[in-house]
C-alpha cells in the first residue's frame, strides 16, 4: 500500500507522533482583535490548553516514557511560560507555529516574515535554540513560507499533505523535509465548537471523535508507515477525551511494534538513512506554480 516504506528503528512497524498545537487564546485575539480582550468565554476555553491540558498530557507522557512534539505560537509562549518550561523539562520538542496564529495566506509575504522572525526570536530566547520544525496555522503554508524555513535552516515543515510518509521538497536548489499531516487525524473536525472564529462542529463523544485518528493509525500500522495525531490541548486534552487517549496509548505500546518519537527525531532518522544510501526519499520540486491557473 505504501510504495516507498521507510525502515524504522529497532524493527518498529510504524513510526508515530502525537503533535499538539498549543494555540491557547491566540485564536480569539487573531480573529477578533478589536474586542477579544473582553471575550472571556473563548479566552478561558483557550487558556485551558496550557494551564490544564498540557500538564495532564505531560504526566501521561512521563508515566509512559514518551517524548513528543508541541507547536506553539510565539505569543502563546510569552504568555504561558510555565507551560513552555514544563514541556522543555520533559524533554519534548517545541516547534514554530507563527506568532499570533496568523494565516500566511491572508497576509503579505513581508508581514509573514515579520511575524515569523518575531516568533523565531522568542523561540531562541525561551528555549535556547532555533526550532527544527514548523507547522503553518490552519496548514496554510505558502511558497514564501517554505522559502523562509529554508533560509532559517529548519529541518522540516509539517503543514502539507502530498504523501502518507515523510518526504522531501526542493526549492531554489535547497531541501526541506515534509512530515505530512491530514485532517483524518486532526481533532478539530470532531471537537471544535467555536462560533467566534467560524467553526460550529457538532461535538462528538470522545470515543467517536477520536475513532478517525485511531483508524488512520491502524491503516498506517498495517502498511508499515507513519502515523501522526494533530491535536489541541484545549480539545483532546480535556478529561474524558484524554482518558480515551491514555487507554489507547497503553494498549498500542503493549501490543504493537511502534516507535513514538518527536518529529525532529523522525526526520533525523530519515536523513541518516538517506546520507548512508539506505533509503531513497521521494522529492517534490517547488514551486508548484508561479502564476494563477486559468481555464
Amino acid at each position: 500500500m505504501i510504495q516507498n516504506p521507510i525502515p524504522w528503528p529497532n524493527g518498529a512497524r510504524c513510526a508515530c507522533a502525537i503533535t499538539f498545537d498549543v494555540d491557547a487564546d491566540s485564536l480569539i485575539h487573531i480573529a477578533r482583535p478589536k474586542n477579544s480582550w473582553n471575550r472571556l468565554y473563548p479566552i478561558t476555553m483557550g487558556r485551558y490548553g496550557p494551564t490544564v491540558g498540557v500538564p495532564r498530557i505531560l504526566e501521561t507522557y512521563r508515566r509512559l516514557g514518551l517524548k513528543q512534539s508541541f507547536f506553539i505560537p510565539g505569543w502563546t509562549m510569552e504568555h504561558y511560560p510555565e507551560a513552555v518550561e514544563a514541556i522543555l523539562t520533559g524533554g519534548h520538542e517545541i516547534g514554530h507555529h507563527g506568532y499570533l496564529h496568523e494565516d500566511p495566506t491572508e497576509i503579505s509575504p513581508e508581514a509573514e516574515r515579520r511575524a515569523f522572525e518575531k516568533a523565531l526570536a522568542i523561540h531562541r530566547r525561551m528555549t535556547g535554540r532555533t526550532p527544527r520544525g514548523y507547522r503553518a496555522p490552519v496548514y496554510n503554508a505558502t511558497q514564501a513560507t517554505i522559502d523562509l524555513l529554508i533560509e532559517h535552516g529548519f529541518s522540516y515543515d509539517s503543514s502539507l499533505m502530498a504523501d502518507d510518509i515523510p518526504y522531501r521538497m526542493r526549492s531554489g536548489g535547497k531541501y526541506l523535509y515534509e512530515v505530512p499531516p491530514h485532517w483524518g487525524s486532526d481533532d478539530w473536525p470532531p471537537f471544535a465548537h467555536y462560533a467566534e472564529i467560524g467553526y460550529m462542529m457538532p461535538v462528538q463523544p470522545p470515543e467517536q471523535g477520536l475513532a478517525a485518528s485511531f483508524a488512520e493509525f491502524e491503516a498506517q500500522y498495517e502498511a508499515g508507515g507513519f502515523w501522526m495525531g494533530i491535536w489541541h490541548p484545549f480539545l483532546t486534552g480535556r478529561l474524558a477525551r484524554w482518558a480515551v487517549v491514555e487507554r489507547w496509548l497503553e494498549q498500542v505500546l503493549a501490543t504493537r511494534k511502534v516507535w513514538f518519537a518527536p518529529l525532529e527525531e523522525i526526520v533525523a532518522h530519515v536523513e541518516r538513512l538517506v546520507a548512508a544510501g539506505k533509503y531513497q526519499v521521494r522529492t517534490e520540486e517547488l514551486p508548484y506554480f508561479t502564476q494563477p491557473v486559468t481555464g
